[in-house]
């Protein structure tokens, strides 16, 4: 096994090998749940910003139910969970189904456009609802885009973004 690249900030960052072992193991355990389930699907394992994305194409209306994004962020867990059983590392995976983190990504803008229009109505600041720690950077990143500022509150399932002006 390769080493890990200490990134000065207190902990070990996976190597991009390693990252691509943990995007086929991902891979492996996928493919796996969708013959069980006879869905047919093309899987693709990229690597970037210090996590393995893997995504699944294809396969029609039968994949289109797996995309709901619950569903999507329940197999995401089972397979960081499958990939941390057999790396014995903490798994930062992420999982797209048909264009599912795109949609969301989406969304996640539409929700910080209705946050600066209500900052620019008058308020002081906005709560988002409650959001994963992926989403949490992709809203953090559009807002910053937009002039705006952002931090988290609170802990845990109830960890939030509230926007501000700059």
């Amino acid at each position: 096994m390769s080493e890990h690249v200490d990134t000065g900030r207190g902990h070990d960052e996976p190597t991009t090998e390693e990252l691509e072992a943990e995007g086929d193991l991902a891979a492996d355990y996928i493919e796996g749940l969708l013959d069980i389930a006879d869905l047919d699907g093309d899987l693709d394992i990229s690597v970037a910003s210090g996590r393995a994305y893997l995504s699944i194409t294809g396969g029609g209306a039968d994949l289109e139910r797996l995309s709901m994004p619950d569903t999507v962020h329940a197999l995401q867990e089972l397979t960081r969970l499958t990939v941390q059983s057999d790396t014995g590392r903490f798994s930062r995976l992420i999982l797209d189904i048909g264009g599912s983190r795109e949609a969301r990504a989406a969304e996640l803008g539409g929700l910080v456009d209705a946050a600066i229009a209500q900052i620019a109505a008058g308020r002081t600041e906005v709560e988002l609802e409650p959001m994963s720690s992926y989403e949490r950077k992709l809203v953090h990143d559009v807002v910053a885009e937009r002039g705006y500022h952002s931090e988290s509150r609170g802990e845990g399932r109830e960890r939030r973004l509230v926007v501000s002006a700059a």
